[in-house]
């Protein structure tokens, strides 16, 4: 079984703590610190196993070693797909890759088939490797770009808790199908789903809180570029919240109208910022805009340099 081993060296601030008062605070739920119990080799000492009341001294070396897949984790229902994988970023606990337009997030009631868990799957099934599909956020299928993965269930969790507290930064940009009333600004309200239907949802007040900030970047032909940064993720945020404000996003047959000359909406996950849930350290990811989005761009006229584009999301 593949584990991934984690050491750290006790401070002398930190001795005559528990080992689980040491854990807890780095972000071990209470899950993973049940997998680490049930291995007998998941919490050392040195080469001694301890349990999580032990006490700590200054210059321990506490190990842990985490599962890579967790016995209660059936991944059964993802298939592996051999599809090409960009991959942005990989180390020992997190993936970014960017996910191609026109291509699932995960398998759902209508698609068993090609998705990018399976595409993930395979990509480590060639490596001989275990592994849980863990997106710590979701991308709709018709939207591209940068999606973040936890590579076991510690890393995961800790970058699931950033999110809920709005410690991951996500970087947008959207070409809409209409003009904004102003340059920048933002939309805080709230989103639920639409009566009757399992996909669509709407501005709500009954609904779950909702805050997308925006930014016009361009203008043409009757269309807008723009940079959208969430503070929430809830199902179509991006989508519900353009429409609300009279400009949906282009091509999105749901809240807009469908296009074939993009052939989905348009919208890309432009950049990720985050703190590694391990190492502390700031990461941030660039993910430029795909063809077809350029080229849509081309076709209403709006021009915008790519740098510049860069410099806007880098801020």
């Amino acid at each position: 079984m593949d584990y991934r081993k984690i050491t750290y060296q006790i401070e002398e601030k930190d001795a005559g703590r528990t080992v689980l008062s040491y854990l807890k605070e780095r972000g071990y739920s209470a899950r993973v610190l049940a997998g680490l119990k049930r291995n007998p080799y998941g919490i050392t000492i040195g080469r001694k196993r301890v349990t999580v009341q032990k006490q700590l001294r200054a210059g321990d070396f506490l190990t842990v070693r985490i599962a890579n897949k967790e016995s209660q984790v059936d991944n059964a229902h993802i298939l592996p797909v051999d599809l090409p994988l960009n991959v942005l970023y990989e180390d020992e606990d997190v993936l970014v890759v960017d996910k191609p337009p026109r291509l699932a997030t995960h398998p759902s009631l209508g698609n068993h088939g090609a998705t990018l868990a399976g595409a993930v799957a395979y990509y480590f099934q060639k490596q001989g490797k275990e592994f849980v599909f863990r997106p710590v956020h979701r991308l709709d299928k018709d939207t591209s770009g940068a999606i973040l993965l936890g590579k076991n269930a510690h890393s995961a969790g800790v970058l699931g808790e950033d999110l809920k507290r709005n410690k991951i930064t996500r970087t947008y940009l959207a070409v809409l199908e209409g003009i904004l009333p102003q340059k920048h600004g933002t939309v805080d309200a709230p989103i639920a789903r639409v009566p009757g239907s399992v996909l669509a949802r709407q501005v709500d007040e009954k609904g779950d809180r909702a805050v997308t900030h925006y930014q016009v970047l361009a203008e043409g032909d009757g269309y807008s570029l723009v940079c959208l940064r969430l503070d929430t993720g809830r199902t179509h945020q991006i989508r519900v919240h353009m429409a609300y404000l009279g400009a949906p996003v282009a091509g999105d047959f749901l809240y807009g109208t469908e296009d074939v000359a993009i052939g989905r909406q348009a919208l890309h996950s432009a950049s990720l910022e985050f703190i590694h849930p391990i190492s502390g350290e700031r990461k941030f990811f660039r993910c430029p805009l795909p063809e077809d989005m350029k080229g849509y761009l081309k076709q209403h006229q709006i021009l915008i340099d790519e740098g510049e584009l860069d410099e806007i999301i880098d801020l």
